[in-house]
């Protein structure tokens, strides 16, 4: 991971004991609160990000749709195979 950023952050006394209690019930340990909630913020990212290209295609074909997909893994497949080993 990258150098971490430090956050000061508010939420309700209820929300406090429901996280906690959740974290407790899997053995949380120290970081868990960190990492929830960084996890949880990158779940929120994706689905906006998903949000903003289903309404930017909503009017595309479904076929033109499979077309970008397969050409955009086309050409992934293509640099991941021809990237060298070591």
């Amino acid at each position: 991971m990258a150098k971490p950023a430090r956050w000061s952050l508010k939420v309700s006394r209820e929300t406090d004991i429901a996280l906690r209690t959740l974290l407790a019930t899997r053995g949380g340990r120290k970081g868990d609160l960190s990492r929830f909630v960084e996890e949880a913020v990158n779940r929120e990212v994706l689905r906006e990000t998903v949000r903003d290209i289903q309404a930017r295609n909503v009017d595309a074909s479904t076929e033109e749709l499979e077309r970008l997909v397969d050409d955009e893994l086309g050409a992934a497949r293509a640099s991941f195979w021809s990237t060298p080993r070591r």
